[in-house]
This record gives structure tokens, C-alpha cells and sequence, in this order.
């Protein structure tokens, strides 16, 4: 997961060249945080790629590849220790072929190439107006160990570290607060539970604490700060 690209004069120094090993499954999710992206659009399943590396990123031919199917209650966390463990046999399998140069290499089919940027932080803004399932896919892909899924009342900016998405709807705005136990929010369409989540300097809490601690109330609303 180089942060820069390698320049062909450097990979040209490797007598076989260079592999690299991606977190998705090539052609789809090129470029960074594969995981994460993967758990943000609801896919239901994902991979690891090896591939030789070249002056395009995450575009050279394939070596080996192993799928894995993204279980629902995956965060990237879990799902990056699965792809670990996937990485190590598919590894531990191509290695010795590599080293006895018996591998095959499959061209990577463009037609099918999809190729996401970069997140930071700020990608973890909640907008209510989103389903709930949408939601709840943010916060598992952005939870601990990374920023976390957020949204404010008013200036206070709240972060949500584990949620579940209802397909109840509610008669209500997006954002509005509809129960505090559970601690339940209008979406866009259903509605999202809070199962855990802390107000900025705050201490981590289950949703109905979260509610007790920030006096938070049925009609009360989230939104952007």
C-alpha cells in the first residue's frame, strides 16, 4: 500500500518485476482503501488480488486472486483481518510457483475496472437523507480503529461507532431524533439505531446513554454543523 507510485525504472530492477497485493477483487476497487470503499457502496463480497505492478496503478495482470464473502455485520476492522488471513494462504500457495517461475498471468479485463480516490475524515459526515442501510454502511466502514461516522446538534459533533438500520419509517425529517431507547434517527428512507457512540471529548457510550448524557430528546434533530 505505497502512498506513491513506483517508478517503471525501480520495478524494471526486479529480475521477475513486481507484485503487488490489493485488497479487492482486480479489476473493481482499484486505488486506495479498497475495504473501506467496498463496505461504504454495500458490497456483498470482495478479495484479495496479487498482480504484477506497473506505471498504472492496481492495472497490471493478474497472478492470483481469492474472493471472500462480506458477511453483514463486517466492519472494516473484521474485514480487513479476513482479507490477512486470505492474504497469507493465497501467499503461502503462489509464492513457491513465483520462485520457480511457473506462474501464468491474466490480463486485467478495463471494461470491467472501477477506481476510487482517497478518504479523510470529513468523508465520515451522516447525510440523513440517505437510506438507512446507506448509513449503516458508512459507520461499519469508518469505525474504530478509523475516525468514525459523525454528524452534529448544532455546534457539538457527535460521532456514531456502532449502529443498526430499521426499515421502519417515520413521519419525520431526516436526522430527527424519534426514540431515545433505543436512541432511533429518521433517515431518508427507514430509520437508524445507535447502539454506541460518544459526543466530541466525550466518553465512548451505548445509544441510550448517549442519549441520557447529552439530555437529547424525541424531535430533536442532526444535521450538518
Amino acid at each position: 500500500y505505497y502512498r506513491s507510485m513506483l517508478s517503471p525504472a525501480l520495478l524494471a530492477l526486479a529480475p521477475q518485476g513486481g507484485f503487488n497485493l490489493h485488497g479487492s477483487l482486480l479489476p473493481r476497487y482499484r486505488g486506495r482503501a479498497p475495504v473501506n470503499w467496498a463496505l461504504v457502496n454495500g458490497e456483498t463480497e470482495t478479495g484479495v488480488t496479487l498482480h504484477v505492478m506497473t506505471a498504472k496503478a492496481d492495472a497490471g495482470d493478474i497472478v492470483a486472486q481469492q474472493a471472500l464473502t462480506i458477511d453483514p455485520q463486517d466492519t472494516a476492522e473484521t474485514l480487513h483481518q479476513r482479507l490477512n488471513q486470505l492474504s497469507a494462504e493465497l501467499l503461502a500457495e503462489v509464492l513457491p510457483k513465483l520462485i520457480a517461475g511457473e506462474h501464468s498471468l491474466t490480463p486485467q479485463d478495463e471494461s470491467q475496472a472501477t477506481v476510487f480516490g482517497r478518504r479523510t475524515p470529513a468523508d465520515g459526515e451522516i447525510k440523513w437523507a440517505d437510506d438507512a442501510h446507506s448509513i449503516y454502511n458508512l459507520c461499519r466502514a469508518v469505525t474504530e480503529p478509523y475516525p468514525g461516522a459523525f454528524t452534529f446538534l448544532g455546534e457539538r459533533k457527535i460521532i456514531f461507532w456502532s449502529a443498526a438500520a430499521s426499515e421502519q419509517d417515520y413521519d419525520a425529517t431526516p436526522g430527527t431524533i424519534v426514540a431515545t431507547a433505543p436512541l432511533t434517527i429518521a433517515c431518508g428512507r427507514g430509520s437508524l439505531i445507535v447502539k454506541a457512540g460518544q459526543a466530541e471529548q466525550g466518553l465512548y457510550m451505548n445509544g441510550e446513554q448517549l442519549a441520557s448524557e447529552m439530555h437529547l430528546v424525541e424531535g430533536m434533530r442532526f444535521g450538518p454543523q
